[in-house]
């Protein structure tokens, strides 16, 4: 340990852009994973739609817009949100709306993951260069040394070489370990929030055949036109 922290203060130059990508990596690293597993999934999601279906085939569509509102934070709640919002349009407005919250919803579950592996990365890379770096050196200082003094030269700077690469790749690896663990999440919950559109999309419609089997002539009866508007 005390190896290294001499090796950052002789070579500070060298190796801060890897510890800027270290400290980098750990902030990200930070608030994905606060993001990913504890922001973003709704617990309870059974539960949640069983009483977004209460409300929806209910004509509560009110209610059931507010109860999303406990959940803004949550994605599924979010799309789910849209398209009850839309529940009193046409079925292509509906999906669009869809479209569009679904999409919202992925970029912000994927938002700056792939920096983790960008800077896996450039810090393999910079802790290479500073490897070339550091043997460039130690050749350029054994060429000018006396017999007496090119074994030391020669150690000193082999030692310096591999700490640079060391250093690179002791933040590249837990960076590309968060990227692993972080980027099968977020496909998780990406296809959670395909499915949620899914569902809401066919409590819409089983509200409006609901309506047409209650009001056989379709006028003005319960959910008897998907252009009813919302209550």
């Amino acid at each position: 340990m005390g190896g290294i922290i001499k090796f950052i203060q002789e070579n500070f130059m060298h190796v801060a852009p890897i510890l800027a990508a270290g400290a980098l990596g750990l902030v990200i690293i930070f608030e994905r994973s606060l993001a990913i597993f504890w922001m973003y999934p709704l617990l309870g999601q059974r539960a949640f739609f069983d009483k977004i279906r209460s409300y929806v085939l209910n004509e509560r569509i009110s209610e059931a817009v507010a109860f999303c509102e406990h959940f803004r934070g949550k994605p599924i709640a979010n799309v789910v949100r849209e398209g009850l919002l839309r529940a009193h349009q046409p079925e292509s407005v509906i999906s669009h709306g869809l479209e569009v919250a679904v999409g919202e919803a992925q970029e912000r579950i994927g938002a700056r993951t792939s920096f983790l592996s960008m800077i896996a990365n450039v810090a393999t890379l910079l802790g290479l260069l500073g490897t070339i770096l550091g043997l460039i050196q130690s050749f350029e200082a054994v060429g000018s040394a006396s017999a007496q003094q090119r074994s030391a030269l020669l150690a000193a700077g082999i030692s310096t070489a591999m700490n640079a690469t060391m250093l690179g790749l002791a933040v590249a690896i837990p960076c590309m370990i968060a990227f692993s663990f972080i980027t099968n999440r977020a496909n998780r919950l990406n296809s959670e929030v395909e499915r949620s559109a899914v569902k809401i999309m066919e409590l819409i419609k089983q509200r409006y055949f609901a309506g047409m089997e209650g009001n056989p002539g379709g006028g003005g009866g319960r959910g008897g036109n998907l252009k009813q508007v919302v209550r």
